[in-house]
């Protein structure tokens, strides 16, 4: 086969998603089902066995054994894909620890693509807010900026390490311009023309990322929205990324949040010819869940919902934290409407049920009672109340 310097063909490729039965079967189909969702996976290196995220009830990081089994569980219930995150146990501020052949994230890979072979879609994050001590997604120059190229180049040696890993297609989360176009050229390069790109290439700069920050343990100082979308914008500027993309050699686009996008997902649908991916974030998820268990809403009915309208403006498919949930629910052949909740005394059946949902009813009713008694004090001391409220007083 020509390399990637002989071949001028090489950008576009439409078999990089005809490759395997499972990659098929996970851009193809415009049906609600469980070969669309993509379970996200937190892989952590100084870990035994699993530890629960506890600002994302039923999500918990693992360590390659333990995630191991989880894959093996998603895959009865017809799971294929799997977005996988790497959490290091050493950061730095030249992300050493992303490039490594024998990082976190690539043993993770080898592991699974040796144990599981073709049968699933591996797809880790391409990103370095994990493995950076700042927590922003790229490298800082003198003046405190993420600097654009010097964060592409180390983009483009991970890219590599992680192909050789085994993934099937990498996702640059990072929102740096021309990172499809460089990280196609090194992947051509390498030998690794197989390997598709997952372009996070409409990211907004969104208050709903919090709970995934504490699942890979990222204190990010600042924020990322000189190079993250800002949510207040026109839509014209998440098109532009996205053909951007499209052009640079991308083979799937991603929305991120979801729920909060469908307009971007529905214009994107009708506007370029690649499959759409979209993101349901920890902080969608973890609103549905938290409001479940308080026994506000269903939670299988409002995820159903959810999801349903992302697939209908436009999506071909989902990752979200919550596909365990719902692939069992639909192996299972239950009605894709589950019933409303039955009110406060089904709430108080659910917390005799199982403590842990009673555990977190009382965490955050302490964390309500400590807001309150903050913003009682700031108002008696003069602060302005608008301010209060506006959280522009913080404590």
């Amino acid at each position: 086969m020509a390399s990637g310097d002989d071949n001028p063909y090489n950008l576009i490729r439409p078999r990089r998603l005809r490759r395997s039965e499972a990659i098929r079967n996970l851009v193809s189909s415009t049906e609600f089902r469980s070969e669309n969702l993509v379970l996200p996976i937190f892989v952590k290196e100084d870990l035994t066995g699993k530890f629960p995220i506890a600002s994302m009830p039923g999500v918990s990081q693992h360590d390659i054994d333990s995630a191991i089994v989880l894959i093996g569980d998603a895959i009865k219930v017809g799971i294929r894909s799997f977005a996988i995150f790497g959490i290091p146990k050493t950061k730095d501020t030249v992300g050493k620890y992303a490039v490594d052949p024998d990082g976190i994230l690539q043993r993770a890979l080898k592991t699974f693509k040796n144990k599981f072979q073709e049968s699933v879609v591996l797809i880790p994050d391409l990103c370095l807010d994990e493995f950076l001590t700042h927590g922003h997604c790229g490298i800082l120059n003198s003046n405190n900026q993420v600097d654009n190229d010097a964060t592409v180049d180390i983009y483009t040696k991970m890219a590599v390490t992680l192909a050789d890993s085994g993934a099937d297609l990498v996702a640059p989360s990072g929102m740096m311009d021309n990172q499809v176009a460089a990280i196609r050229e090194a992947l051509d390069a390498s030998g690794n023309i197989d390997c598709g790109i997952l372009a996070y290439s409409v990211k907004f700069a969104s208050n709903a990322y919090g709970p995934f920050r504490d699942a890979v343990q990222v204190t990010l100082d600042g924020d990322r929205r000189t190079y993250q979308q800002d949510f207040r914008r026109s839509s014209a500027e998440s098109v532009l990324e996205a053909r951007l993309d499209v052009s640079q050699g991308a083979d799937v686009v991603m929305v991120k949040p979801a729920i909060f996008n469908l307009d971007i997902i529905s214009q994107l649908k009708s506007q370029i010819n690649v499959p759409i991916f979209a993101y349901q974030v920890s902080g969608e998820y973890s609103m549905i869940k938290t409001c479940a268990e308080a026994g506000f809403l269903s939670y299988m009915g409002i995820m159903y919902e959810s999801l349903s309208s992302i697939f209908r403006a436009g999506a071909t498919a989902v990752l979200t934290y919550g596909a365990m949930d719902i692939a069992r629910h639909l192996q299972e052949g239950r009605p894709q409407v589950p019933e409303q909740p039955r009110g406060r005394q089904a709430v108080q059946v659910q917390r005799l049920a199982d403590p842990a949902v009673e555990h977190r009813h009382d965490e955050g009713r302490a964390v309500q009672r400590e807001r309150h008694v903050h913003h009682e004090r700031l108002v008696e001391d003069g602060v302005d109340e608008l301010a209060v409220v506006r959280g522009a007083v913080r404590p």
